[in-house]
């Protein structure tokens, strides 16, 4: 019965409903995708698009499709191994990096305001 349902759902109507419920325009989505509005109506219309396409709608329009279709439970594009799992220190020294720099862009900043006053009198 799961499988029949699975088959019989149509992705394009059910992606449709999504998207207009987000409310992002269809030319801001299919912009984001690289794809035409004309695009996304195709796209509407057929009944079997493809899991990837579904995944990466689902992403722009902060919406989980699983619950409406079926085979998406089990869909993962991005396997465990392949994703990238930073850990707390590496995250940590980036930050502090980023810190310094903006503290030093800060300071020449200021340095550069008061050459620029010394200039002008």
């Amino acid at each position: 019965m799961l499988l029949t349902f699975a088959l019989m759902e149509h992705r394009g109507e059910i992606i449709e409903q999504a998207i207009r419920k987000s409310g992002m325009p269809l030319a801001t989505i299919a912009r984001k995708m690289g794809k035409s509005r004309r695009w996304l109506y195709l796209l509407f219309q057929n009944p079997q698009v493809s899991l990837d396409i579904v995944e990466q709608l689902g992403k722009l329009i902060y919406y989980d499709f699983s619950n409406e279709i079926q085979l998406l439970k089990n869909y993962n594009t991005v396997s465990d191994e392949q994703q990238i799992n930073y850990k707390d220190s590496e995250v940590t020294i980036w930050k502090e990096k980023y810190f310094i720099l903006m503290e030093e862009h800060l300071e020449l900043l200021r340095k550069l305001a008061v050459f620029e006053k010394m200039n002008h009198q």
